[in-house]
């Protein structure tokens, strides 16, 4: 086994099989900091957790990230140096992350989001349909990136319609923290995420000025109702639906690409869940934790103190690794294989821990569950196009498909 600083965290070999990296990690130096920055990547199950439980000594707000310098190693960017960042949600400290979680919370409830699956349903059946009669085609683009991107702006309550560009929006704000994003590029991303938030603003905007004549029904609803009432600021209900509309399409994106992916690749699994389907919810706990859609997040050290052996600074970085703790051996037997008789199938970490577990964690369940009891139900077998084999985003934050291409037989 390598030890980690012979790794390159950058390398597109890396990022597409970050799994050994990640061993190599969790053996050799569990709080590890990236040579010539103030980035430690922690990578085990109980520092993980430890820094989660340790809230006055580490923040969950984003002050910036890794990206790539000049001469191509890993350096760190400021946010700062874009104006003052706005924390929402997964980026914010108590108290004010109660605060924003209450707005989102009663419409992910069980029996909210159980409305979303006859559309949901409706969506999977109409584009599996036009994929399996053509014989296969772009999983990605036909399936995993549109469905989910919907779904989001029914939660938000934004036009369904706009879903083409939300997602566009997405992904280019995901590079600011992929990693091989240069300085000059970020400029660039800044200018997009300005636009999306202007968007989101105007829509905003007209829900708050809107008379309220009934109960509130979406995201977008409860937080202009918070604004109108003095609650909350505009900008931070903003910053909220910015953070909404940006992990919530993507990730779930992420989660289907791999889970079809994996299926491809073990026929015999493929084939097991065509005959019992009631095993996909448990196929989708594994697949979440086997290629977790964020492979990590962000926390900023408050005050001088330790982890693990490493002493770190005020304004050190570090970043969590989910997708090294939920193949760690010691939490889960055999961790790089599918098993879906785990008796701790759902202690993976994949939507976060503790006050910070992702809020859209039921419905990209309920999503991925839909998609995949249709896409078995109308497909005899199916598998990886050799012309066009799978191709990751480059990223060391998220685990997702650019594009995947399948041979359907019907």
């Amino acid at each position: 086994m390598k030890t980690p600083d012979l790794f390159d965290l950058l390398d597109p070999q890396t990022m597409d099989d970050p799994y050994p990296w990640y061993a190599s990690l969790r053996e050799h130096a569990p709080v590890y900091r990236i040579p010539g920055t103030d980035v430690h990547l922690v990578s085990t199950r109980g520092l993980v957790e430890e820094v989660l439980d340790r809230q006055d000594d580490f923040s969950a707000n984003l002050t910036g990230g890794l990206i790539t310098g000049s001469e191509g190693e890993p350096a760190v960017f400021d946010l700062t140096e874009f104006g003052t960042p706005v924390d929402a949600l997964a980026t914010a400290d108590e108290p004010e992350h109660t605060q924003h979680r209450k707005l989102v919370m009663p419409h992910v409830t069980p029996r909210a989001i159980a409305t979303f699956e006859p559309r949901i349903r409706r969506w999977a059946i109409e584009a599996i349909d036009l994929l399996a009669d053509a014989g296969g085609g772009d999983f990605i683009a036909s399936v995993a990136d549109p469905i989910p991107t919907r779904a989001t702006a029914l939660l938000v309550g934004l036009p369904v319609e706009d879903a083409e560009q939300l997602l566009a929006w997405a992904v280019t704000g995901a590079e600011i923290l992929a990693g091989p994003t240069t300085r000059e590029r970020l400029l660039e991303v800044g200018r997009e995420t300005g636009a999306m938030a202007a968007y989101l603003a105007r829509h905003l905007s007209r829900a708050v000025s809107a008379t309220p004549d009934k109960p509130v029904s979406d995201v977008m609803g409860e937080i202009a109702r918070s604004v109108r009432e003095g609650r909350l600021s505009l900008e931070d209900g903003v910053a909220n639906l910015v953070i909404l509309v940006s992990a919530g399409g993507e990730s779930t994106s992420g989660l289907m690409g791999n889970a079809v992916r994996m299926l491809a690749e073990q026929p015999l699994l493929q084939r097991s869940l065509r005959e019992v389907p009631e095993r996909i919810p448990a196929f989708v706990e594994e697949v979440a934790r086997l290629e977790s859609s964020f492979r990590g997040h962000y926390r900023l050290v408050k005050r001088s103190t330790r982890l693990g052996d490493v002493k770190l600074r005020s304004g050190d970085r570090l970043m969590l690794l989910w997708g090294a703790v939920n193949r760690d051996p010691s939490l889960f037997k055999n961790p790089d294989v599918v098993d879906l008789d785990r008796p701790n199938l759902r202690e993976h970490v994949a939507f976060g821990r503790g006050i910070h577990f992702c809020v859209g964690a039921r419905l990209a369940r309920l999503e991925a569950r839909v998609i995949l009891e249709e896409w078995l139900a109308r497909t005899r077998a199916f598998s990886l196009d050799p012309g066009c084999p799978p191709q990751y985003v480059r990223s060391i934050q998220v685990r997702r498909h650019l594009s995947l291409g399948v041979v359907v037989e019907t």
